[in-house]
């Protein structure tokens, strides 16, 4: 069984890579995660991987986080899903947020991801909400004020991403020592924060 692979990447698509190691080119189903993180063709890599094994086929499924490949052992193993679907959970999620909706027992969340389906997701949680312990929580984000949440507002009504306009308020010294500001000064200081 093969768990590890180093080796060069020879070939990549956002669904699969091939890597040769020692003379032999292996492919691997791999999320969308793993395919942001891949280096330039030809360059060394090592993948975690996990073996599927089946009467009439062989595939390998590979993964850059060890964590990753963890949480796909463990949705695996939810009746109804196989390797491809939790290939799909995870390419349509990222792992702290399937961790998170799981544990939040936010089945809707869990619904948007394509192929999952009310009676799935409720499985998913069901079977895994108390066995997903060696994940970390993900880190708590400050709530915005009201007036941190108009500036926000105000700026994605001109046109801006909101993550760009949460990024450029958290920048603002004032913003992150907690100092009651007023609506004007804080949009003023984000806006020039983001013309930068």
């Amino acid at each position: 069984m093969i768990a590890h692979l180093r080796g060069k990447l020879i070939a990549k698509s956002p669904s699969h890579a091939i890597v040769e190691a020692g003379g032999v080119g292996y492919e691997l189903a791999i999320t969308i995660p793993t395919y942001s993180g891949l280096p330039a063709l030809d360059q060394e890599i090592a993948l975690y991987v996990y073996t599927h094994v089946r009467e009439d086929a062989l595939a390998l499924f590979g993964f850059l986080q060890r964590a990753e490949k963890q949480l796909f052992e463990k949705l695996i193993g939810v009746s109804g899903i196989g390797p491809k679907l939790g290939i799909t959970i995870l390419s349509g999620m990222s792992a702290e947020a399937v961790v998170a909706a799981i544990r939040g027992n936010d089945v809707a969340t869990l619904t948007r991801i394509p192929g999952i389906g009310k009676k799935t997701a409720e499985r998913m949680v069901l079977e895994l909400r108390d066995k997903l312990d060696q994940f970390a929580a993900p880190p708590v984000t400050p709530v915005a004020t009201a007036i941190e949440e108009d500036v926000i507002s105000a700026l994605v009504n001109l046109g801006y991403q909101r993550s760009l306009a949460e990024r450029a308020l958290s920048r603002i010294p004032s913003a992150r020592n907690g100092e009651k500001q007023s609506f004007e000064v804080l949009f003023r200081e984000a806006l020039a924060t983001m013309a930068k």
